[in-house]
């Protein structure tokens, strides 16, 4: 029977009490489905609801067939080995001890003899040949993703739920997951902002505040349909502002009407034309009626504005972002970093950097790439003096920036806005907010501790901080930016570095990202 997991009337609400999702339907069948949305919408706990890790407050989750998840990646648990991912460890200790002859004959009968080949197999698929014993602490964030990916396929379940699985994977790690999604015959429900990855879905469902919409096709189908959309709320917009225009001018003419029959009536009252009896009951009359057609036309303007808002709220939801920034000043011909034989690492006796020679002139736009552990940012540490070289030289323009996977540079006990304003003291109160409105932080958003930010918010605000600036470092340097990011998010930074007229350094493992900001050279370590 085909794995499906239906959502009927789901509602979930976070421990605050804050409502996440309200009645959602849903209907997930088998086959690769991309789970979309904003950052804090509730993707991962919608995930997690469906696994049944959570439970909802009302509501039904009905699952036919086996389901396995992989999580966002978290940290090993002491002394967990790649076996633990197997559930395996008492099963090969089981053969160990029997190829040594310490086995005992009932124990014999339970003995998986070519368990161990099959775990072989498994992790080969994800370019793994580690050994089953070794620690997770040991391996690569990368390298722990494939170990995850090979164990849960390898009970091979009726549907797969995945939660960002690129993060942390390099190119070949991506390619095989692609691969493995490409030939997976049952269903998959993936959690993702890789939109190479997204482009071998069959559907799309896109999470909201408002509930969830299901788009037939990969994401270039999704896309399309979404400017379909847009191009339908910017018609509808401009039919209520027009109606709105409209309602306004027929409340004038009113006016006018009433204020010309008033003249007109105090005129006749005033020169004894009527008697007082019937000018009394007339000006009774016109008084009902003109607070009847006020009433009436302010009804008819409320509407009018409710629906230009409502319209206006639909553009700003689908319109993409456009972000416009002062230049830097960099010339064309003016180098930025140069590097000449670089050697370094953080272990002093194997530096993973050896020799390297190489420079950034003019705006250019260079993409650092490389399996995962590679040293691409370990370089990065070398080049901004985080971390000193065992020889070589850097020499490196001193109005850079640097935003790492952590986002150093802001503190994490202040506010959004009080961040901005420390690292551009020379900016108003109007130049900050009008910053960080551009990457999204509107409002009451801007005064949130950063230290409550998610990952993914995390990096918009140091891009935010970074680009807010009056004045442009002519080198931007980036340690994997779209990393934990939801497509908003990623659309707003693309934007922001494409109006950035400086040079960049990327370390990025998406393609997308780095064919979008118009990468024109790369290393690969």
């Amino acid at each position: 029977m085909p794995a499906t997991i239906q959502l009927s009337n789901l509602s979930w609400s976070t421990p605050d009490g804050q409502p996440l999702f309200t009645d959602l339907n849903l209907l997930f069948g088998p086959v690769r489905t991309g789970l979309v949305g904003r950052n804090g919408v509730g993707k991962t706990t919608l995930l997690r609801l469906m696994q049944g890790a959570l439970q909802p407050r009302s509501g039904q989750i009905t699952c036919d067939g086996t389901i396995a998840m992989l999580a966002q990646q978290t940290e090993p648990r002491p002394g967990e080995t790649i076996a633990d991912l197997f559930d395996a460890r008492a099963a090969l200790d089981l053969l160990t001890r029997a190829e040594a002859g310490m086995a005992a004959t009932a124990e014999l009968a339970h003995a998986d003899w070519t368990l161990e080949a099959r775990i072989a197999a498994a992790l080969s698929r994800f370019d793994l040949s580690t050994p089953v014993g070794t620690p997770l602490a040991q391996l690569s964030g990368g390298q722990q993703t494939r170990a995850a990916l090979a164990a849960l396929t390898f009970g091979a379940p009726d549907m797969l739920l995945l939660d960002e699985p690129t993060n942390n994977l390099d190119a070949g790690g991506r390619m095989a997951l692609m691969d493995l999604l490409e030939g997976w015959s049952g269903g998959a429900i993936i959690v993702s902002h890789d939109r190479d990855l997204l482009e071998i879905m069959d559907a799309i469902v896109e999470l909201t505040p408002l509930g969830a919409a299901t788009y037939g096709g990969n994401y270039s189908a999704y896309r399309a349909q979404k400017d379909i959309e847009l191009a339908a709320a910017t018609r509808d917009l401009d039919i209520a502002q027009r109606h709105l225009a409209q309602t306004g001018r027929r409340r004038q003419t009113t006016l006018e009407r009433k204020a010309r029959k008033d003249r007109y009536g105090r005129a006749k009252r005033r020169n004894g034309s009527i008697p007082k009896i019937a000018a009394d009951k007339a000006k009774a009359r016109a008084e009902a009626t003109a607070g009847a057609l006020a009433r009436l036309a302010e009804k008819q303007a409320d509407a009018a504005e409710a629906a230009v808002a409502e319209a206006t709220a639909r553009v700003e939801r689908l319109t993409p972002l456009a972000v416009h920034l002062p230049p830097t000043g960099l010339a064309k011909g003016q180098t930025v970093l140069r590097v000449e034989d670089l050697t370094g690492g953080f272990d002093p006796a194997a530096p993973v950097i050896r020799n390297l020679s190489f420079q950034i002139t003019g705006p250019e736009r260079l993409a650092l790439i490389g399996a995962n552990g590679a040293g691409k940012s370990t370089l990065l540490h070398l080049v901004t003096g985080a971390l000193a070289p065992h020889s070589g030289t850097v020499a490196i323009v001193p109005d850079h920036a640097f935003l790492d996977q952590n986002v150093a540079l802001l503190d994490p006990a202040l506010s959004l806005r009080e961040n901005f304003r420390a690292l551009n003291p020379q900016a108003d109160e109007n130049a900050c907010r009008a910053a960080l409105a551009r990457f999204l932080f509107r409002g009451d958003a801007a005064l949130q501790p950063v230290g409550r930010l998610s990952g993914g918010q995390m990096l918009r605000a140091g891009l935010a901080c970074i680009l807010g600036r009056t004045r442009l470092p002519r080198l931007l340097i980036l340690d994997e930016p779209t990393n934990h990011l939801d497509l908003d998010a990623i659309t707003a930074i693309e934007a922001g570095l494409a109006a950035y007229d400086g040079a960049l350094l990327v370390v990025s493992h998406e393609e997308a990202f780095l064919r979008n900001i118009g990468v024109t050279r790369r290393i690969e370590l």
